[in-house]
């Protein structure tokens, strides 16, 4: 019996029932498949000279652009049952691009799509995307890799490469680079994409959150423009999820993943600025990653996630140890973190779905991420935790420049890689979030400035006396150089907080100077100080406000200016000389 719809369009129902597979052609396509690697391989390893595996160089990495190629990674308006199959190959795009860039090719050698990417399994992180088979769009690992041999065709096309060996699809689906014949399928491993040029070149390939970009420089310059052979005719391609084969043994029935908004949260320390975030935007499709949870755990108090939750507890577990281990400051200290947040990243990056196309992210996570290609294909935010590295060391360079004797201003500084890795990732983000407004005044447009959250459960002190708190341990960064000078000649007692130390000589000279016994503030205090030349989170600033006891805190704290908050810049120590007399005076008033 025949239905209507192939009533009204027989030749198109008659091609469809032509073109449903059988197991038997399937069994023998991989039969022909396996015989055809075997002999690729036995071809590979008797040729004079065998391909290599290019190494990611540097010595291009400035060179012009000599071709680009920009496809998109989406499709507009695309069925909703094929949205998790196009995420699957945004996810081996992801992968596979772990490999391509930044390799530099010498002169003259041959690049081969298969012997740079590997073969694409589950093991390595590929997961289920759409691939042209046979005549039909069925889903497999690895499918949606020849968007990436496409590209790299196209590229080297308009660098005027030779081309060494290219295969066009065996289909041609409209829309695609096959309608100018500029494609380039690839199946491993028989099936290869391989070309060469008279010259060095450079492989860049990333890709945003919409597109897939492919550059290639070198010194040289583009080679002969090539002409791409003409196209196959066009013809019909079915597809595995619409085709409406039911009979076909390819056929599985699913129920699709609606492209709606899935985030995953991949966070570290709590602050309850970001809490407040993720309360009010985390869904249940979201996945919300931390580094555990528990008693011990207070530093990683994050809400209850209302969808799935991963944590790396054994990796929290270890960097708590290890960091029990090391001294409070210094270069063994920070090394340290760089290296558990590596290890973060890395065990979250391990179990992040691929159809969580959006990511919120910890800004200590981030550079890392950026390296692991996490990020790629997504959109992002970041949850700031500090100024941005290149700032932050800029600042410190310039704090040492003026205190060349300090034995902490200059004991750490992060690795190149880190720093440009951070830089890169910041201005592909979506959003920056930060209650700090003196960062937020430095990122600009991409900046969402959050209030800060107030200490709760406090009593309203009377401000009295001649003793200065300093909350922080009397470091250069903190800016205890500045502090020095600015309480010269003053009667006053100070206060300071914190373990660490500057150095073990008289740094203060005359200055009376006590160290706080305990986390417990005294009861009398005339006020709060700290010109700060770096300071991220400065929660004694804020417990000083909610208490009512006056504040004298350089612009780099990040508060807002407030009654009570008085703000200089951490260098004016005439500025910071006279608010310190305005409140020494003013709480003698007080008294």
């Amino acid at each position: 019996m025949v239905d209507s719809h192939d009533a009204l369009f027989p030749s198109i129902a008659a091609e469809a029932r032509r073109a449903v597979p059988t197991r038997p052609e399937a069994a023998l396509f991989r039969l022909k498949a396996t015989l055809l690697r075997i002999r690729r391989r036995w071809r590979d390893a008797t040729v004079d000279v065998p391909l290599q595996r290019h190494p990611v160089g540097t010595s291009l990495i400035d060179a012009p652009v000599i071709a680009q190629s920009r496809s998109p990674l989406w499709s507009a308006g695309s069925d909703p049952q094929e949205w998790a199959l196009t995420a699957g190959k945004v996810q081996n795009l992801r992968v596979a691009l772990r490999g391509l860039d930044g390799i530099e090719i010498p002169a003259g050698a041959v690049f081969s799509f298969w012997r740079q990417i590997g073969r694409a399994t589950r093991r390595r992180g590929f997961v289920a995307g759409r691939e042209l088979r046979e005549g039909c769009m069925i889903s497999t690992v690895g499918g949606g890799l020849c968007q990436l041999s496409n590209a790299l065709y196209d590229t080297a096309l308009g660098a005027g490469f030779e081309i060494v060996e290219r295969h066009a699809h065996s289909r041609v689906v409209p829309g695609s680079r096959a309608v100018q014949g500029r494609d380039a399928t690839v199946f491993w491993n028989y099936v290869d994409l391989r070309f060469r040029s008279r010259h060095a070149f450079r492989i860049e390939a990333r890709m945003t959150d919409v597109d897939l970009d492919i550059r290639f420089r070198g010194i040289g310059g583009a080679d002969e423009t090539q002409t791409p052979p003409s196209s196959a005719p066009q013809s019909t391609v079915h597809d595995c999820v619409s085709c409406g084969q039911v009979s076909c043994f390819r056929h599985v029935p699913r129920p699709g993943l609606s492209p709606a908004h899935r985030a995953a949260w991949l966070i570290d320390a709590c602050w309850p600025e970001y809490a407040a975030v993720f309360q009010e935007q985390a869904g249940p499709a979201d996945t919300l990653f931390l580094p555990m949870r528990g008693p011990l755990a207070r530093r990683y108090a994050w809400p209850a996630s209302p969808g799935r939750e991963v944590r790396a507890t054994r990796v929290a577990l270890a960097r708590a140890i290890a960091s029990r281990r090391q001294s409070a400051q210094g270069r063994a200290i920070q090394t340290l973190a760089l290296t558990y947040d590596r290890r973060l990243a890395e065990t979250y990056a391990r179990h992040l779905p691929y159809i969580a196309t959006h990511l919120v992210v910890s800004q200590s996570l981030l550079p890392h991420l950026w390296q692991l290609g996490c990020l790629q294909g997504r959109t992002f935010d970041v949850l700031m935790e500090r100024w941005p590295l290149a700032e932050l060391q800029a600042r410190l360079d310039d704090a040492l420049r003026a205190h060349p004797g300090s034995p902490t201003l200059g004991d750490f500084r992060a690795p190149p890689d880190i720093v440009d890795a951070e830089a890169s990732a910041l201005a592909a983000a979506d959003r920056l979030y930060t209650p700090h407004a003196g960062l937020a005044g430095l990122l600009g447009e991409q900046a969402v400035l959050l209030p800060w959250v107030q200490p709760r459960s406090v009593t309203r002190r009377v401000p009295g006396g001649r003793t200065l708190l300093f909350p922080a341990s009397p470091l250069g960064r903190k800016g205890v150089y500045a502090l020095r000078e600015a309480l010269q000649g003053l009667d006053v007692d100070l206060l300071v907080a914190g373990r660490a130390r500057e150095d073990t000589s008289r740094f203060w000279g005359d200055i009376a100077v006590r160290t706080l016994d305990g986390p417990a503030w005294p009861d009398r205090l005339a006020g709060v100080v700290l010109p700060a030349i770096i300071e991220h989170q400065p929660r004694a600033l804020l417990r000083a406000q909610a208490v009512g006891i006056p504040v004298i805190a350089s612009t780099a704290c990040g508060l807002m200016q407030q009654p009570g908050t008085t703000l200089v810049d951490h260098d004016d120590v005439a500025a910071l000389r006279a608010a310190i007399v305005a409140c020494l005076e003013s709480s003698a008033l007080d008294t």
